[in-house]
């Protein structure tokens, strides 16, 4: 249980912080920037929620939960000494990457393909989910660049992957089922 009764504690005014094993690092870590771009990526969720209901906004609050397993993932190196911690590190798992799977085929179920690309926008959820899926892109690509350096859960790059699918598709859904997604057109102001 996190139990926070102080909100700042002055440790991080040098540029460092702890990480989940408190080792101090650099706030510019690549480790850092990772999971911060996670919990950047959980923010922009909370404004999509804004203009989100049924079961959209359950699924977005359900993600929104996995993306503080995978802030806790990512904040954990040295996956090989699990074991040896006071307390079960928390993971991310291979069930989180195929519930999100399932969840796109069912929306996608109910969308025509793709003849064109589509720009970011339309309704106010859609727009909102297209920056959420630029923002799981971008944190896909930190998350990556870091498992080239240090060991990284493989769950937790494919499940940033599937999420901006997930965004995407979703983003689609709530343009009126594709019917008001705001298609590309090459050349057009040319």
């Amino acid at each position: 249980m996190v139990v926070l009764n102080k909100i700042y504690t002055r440790t991080g005014d040098a540029g460092e912080t702890a990480l989940g094993n408190g080792a101090r690092v650099a706030k510019h870590s690549d480790r850092v920037s990772a999971y911060g771009t996670v919990d950047e990526l959980n923010a922009t969720l909370g404004l999509a929620r804004l203009y989100a209901t049924g079961e959209t906004d359950t699924a977005l609050a359900r993600i929104q939960n996995d993306l503080f397993d995978l802030g806790a993932d990512l904040c954990r190196p040295d996956m090989a000494k699990d074991a040896e911690a006071d307390y079960t590190p928390l993971r991310m798992v291979a069930a989180q990457v195929d519930r999100l799977e399932a969840e796109i085929d069912a929306m996608n179920a109910h969308l025509e393909p793709l003849r064109s690309f589509i720009l970011p926008g339309g309704s106010p959820l859609a727009a909102h989910l297209h920056l959420s899926r630029t923002v799981a892109r971008r944190a896909e690509r930190l998350v990556v660049g870091l498992a080239t350096l240090e060991e990284v859960n493989e769950a937790a790059v494919r499940y940033l992957n599937r999420a901006s699918d997930w965004f995407f598709v979703a983003a689609r859904m709530a343009n009126d089922c594709g019917r008001a997604d705001v298609l590309w057109i090459p050349g057009a102001n040319r």
